[in-house]
């Protein structure tokens, strides 16, 4: 395990975001929380995840999630990954990626920013993975149903979205680019993802990409807790966790813990 990944924080730290930024006048970090939650003996930590991260993010939670006796992950059309894909879903004939296009999307970010994608950085083989998303069929089916698709849904976040604290300024993010300081874009770029869980929130009693899947997560969860799981991870976007968070509540879970880990380290000299 990396030594000092993880950083425990007090009790005035438990509420609010997912997603943080802490910095001093030489470094900037973008951190994901690691939320613990307890109900009569049971515990399930939400692990919050962003797509781009250092690789050293990465190393630290493929070993991290050796700690539970279940890890439920994300990844809409990921049912065939991991040791507990089912037969009858292992082999479904070619469909087109309605994901394609972010996928590509995310590759030309790693470049420019120096990062690793989540997709090459985290072991979805570990024997105690679980997918605990839906489907491609039932996403495109759900988003089908409510009229709603990815594009929709980003500029309806916006659109709801409170203006970040900060906002990046173009010409440094130009600079950033043109020179392959990749810092620089980082630093420009920190405080739009930090904001990230509180926008799509605004959208998540109405959305399949975060409400639906949520909803599925859920009902993965209850199934291995019904089977005497008592130490569960959960692995999503930490901007599906205010959400999350909710259902757990209404499960009876109080929260217990938070502990804060550093996807984006960046210096500022």
């Amino acid at each position: 395990m990396i030594a000092g990944m993880l950083v425990a924080t007090g009790n005035e730290s438990w509420a609010g975001d997912f997603i943080r930024i802490k910095e001093t006048e030489q470094i900037a970090n973008l951190q994901t929380a690691v939320f613990g939650y307890e109900k009569d003996g049971v515990r399930v930590d939400l692990i919050g995840a962003i797509h781009l991260a250092d690789k050293r993010y990465y190393d630290f939670l493929n070993k991290y999630f050796e700690n539970y006796e279940v890890l439920l992950f994300e990844m809409v059309g990921g049912e065939n990954l991991g040791p507990n894909a089912k037969p009858e879903v292992a082999q479904q004939p070619e469909k087109v990626d309605k994901l394609a296009g972010l996928r590509t999307l995310y590759e030309s970010m790693e470049k420019v920013l120096g990062l690793t994608g989540q997709g090459a950085g985290i072991d979805y083989t570990a024997k105690n993975f679980v997918h605990a998303d839906l489907t491609m069929a039932q996403f495109e089916a759900l988003q089908k149903e409510k009229g709603e698709s990815l594009l929709s849904f980003m500029i309806q976040a916006g659109i709801a979205a409170e203006r970040p604290e900060r906002t990046p300024d173009s010409l440094r993010l130009m600079r950033g680019i043109l020179t392959g300081r990749s810092d620089l874009v980082k630093l420009e770029m920190m405080h739009t993802m930090a904001a990230g869980d509180t926008q799509i929130d605004s959208l998540a009693g109405e959305s399949v990409i975060i409400s639906d899947r949520n909803a599925r997560c859920m009902e993965v969860l209850d199934r291995e807790l019904a089977d005497g799981r008592k130490k569960t991870g959960i692995f999503y976007g930490a901007a599906h966790f205010p959400d999350m968070e909710r259902r757990l509540e209404e499960k009876g879970f109080t929260k217990v813990s938070a502990k804060w880990l550093t996807a984006w380290r960046v210096s500022k000299l």
